[in-house]
């Protein structure tokens, strides 16, 4: 039976050796979390989960106390210098990994209907795993959240713990895309057709590529996630999802990161569907949507077309993701394409992107089909080690060409 339960009462349900998970991304359940920084003594000897987000998610279990512990999947800026344990894993594998658990107790944020039901917040990348293995489920009932129309029903029998708040959805600004991300969305976009179904990430290169679009027709959507450029695409009629073989008509993610535009839209779209990441990142599925074109990100990548997504200077600044599993899926996919989009160089251009060799292989050589800088496309797929490198040093920086050729 479901108790409705004051946030500071939350630091009572706590006990020492508990593994605690916390979804995270604009489903955090921030009362709970401000109710247990307020008696941090509550987090020793517990475990936490995270799968944070930059910009999102700040908060480091392991300030609260000498002997909290957490385990994150993606190292932020704001737990650099933490005591913060990163576990490396693809989004599909964290899935079964929490599934499988233990988890004592899972930490969730949702959404009231008139009804009187419970609709997940703007994040179901692993909830269903959570409230399959979680012993205890402790629910923020946000009052300033309008529920998600084609998003995840709870069972109100599932919710052992209930807290209120009312607070506005957690936004994320768009991104700022500048000539080069624009050239590298004009390329990206050359290599989408018609009837293609699309998945790309977060950042200013994804929103100038989905920009770029915008006489495609029929194109299909599934990925980890929708934002505002996402959803102009989806009202401008450029994505129907009507050539999908898999969801033909849906468009399926599994969180919003955007305006709060975006969630008072999404609150009247049953069409854009929220799924777990046994879903969304799983190559089953992903290998039946035909022309699946799959856009990831890299820190650099190597002559060999190996992928560093997650490691600079010796130090881990992200984490593994779902990229890999969307690049496979997209390679898998009939008429499917993995593309990684990226700039040339970093650090104002006193560095390439593309190297000798990656300081951390994210993804494997046989993972990509096409990199893609603001200097044109490097076509991998089905060329030689030798002709590989030369297609890479091609679209690399002027500046750094003699010296990768060397």
């Amino acid at each position: 039976m479901t108790r409705l339960i004051p946030a500071s009462d939350f630091p009572d349900l706590l006990r020492p050796g508990q593994r605690v998970w916390v979804s995270a991304a604009g489903n955090e359940p921030v009362a709970v979390l401000d109710a247990l920084a307020a008696q941090p003594a509550a987090a020793r000897g517990v475990t936490f989960i995270q799968f944070p987000l930059p910009g999102l998610n700040r908060f480091d279990f392991t300030a609260l106390d000498a002997e909290a512990d957490m385990i994150t999947f993606f190292m932020t800026p704001d737990l650099r210098g933490s005591r913060a344990r990163f576990l490396p894993m693809q989004m599909r594998f964290v899935f079964e990994y929490l599934r499988r658990g233990p988890l004592d107790v899972a930490l969730i944020q949702v959404a009231g209907t008139p009804d009187g039901g419970f609709v997940a917040g703007p994040n179901v990348d692993f909830l269903g795993a959570a409230l399959e293995s979680a012993d205890l489920v402790v629910a923020e009932l946000n009052r300033g959240l309008t529920p998600l129309a084609g998003g995840m029903r709870i069972d109100a029998d599932r919710l052992d713990y209930v807290v209120e708040s009312d607070r506005p959805p957690a936004t994320l600004p768009p991104g700022n895309p500048d000539d080069a991300a624009r050239r590298i969305g004009a390329h990206v976009a050359g290599l989408v057709r018609d009837g293609d179904c699309i998945q790309t990430g977060i950042g200013a290169i994804p929103m100038a590529i989905l920009a770029a679009l915008g006489d495609r027709a029929d194109l299909g959507m599934h990925g980890g996630l929708i934002d505002d450029a996402g959803m102009a695409l989806i009202e401008a009629g450029n994505v129907t999802g009507a050539r999908k073989t898999v969801d033909p008509g849906k468009h399926v993610a599994g969180l919003a990161l955007g305006s709060e535009q975006l969630h008072e839209w999404l609150a009247g779209q049953p069409d854009v569907v929220f799924a777990g990441a046994d879903h969304t990142h799983e190559l089953e599925v992903i290998r039946r949507i035909d022309n699946f074109v799959s856009v990831n990100s890299a820190v650099e990548v190597d002559l060999f077309g190996q992928v560093n997504a997650e490691v600079a200077g010796g130090r881990q600044i992200s984490g593994t993701g779902g990229a890999v599993d969307f690049m496979r899926g997209a390679r898998a996919s009939r008429g499917g394409r993995s593309i990684v989009a990226m700039n040339a160089t970093a650090r104002g251009g006193t560095v390439s992107r593309i190297v000798r060799r990656v300081e951390m292989a994210t993804a494997l050589r046989t993972d990509v089909d096409m990199v893609v800088t603001e200097f044109g496309v490097a076509e991998l797929g089905t060329r030689t080690v030798e002709e590989r490198a030369e297609a890479l040093i091609a679209i690399t920086h002027p500046d750094f060409r003699d010296e990768l050729a060397g």
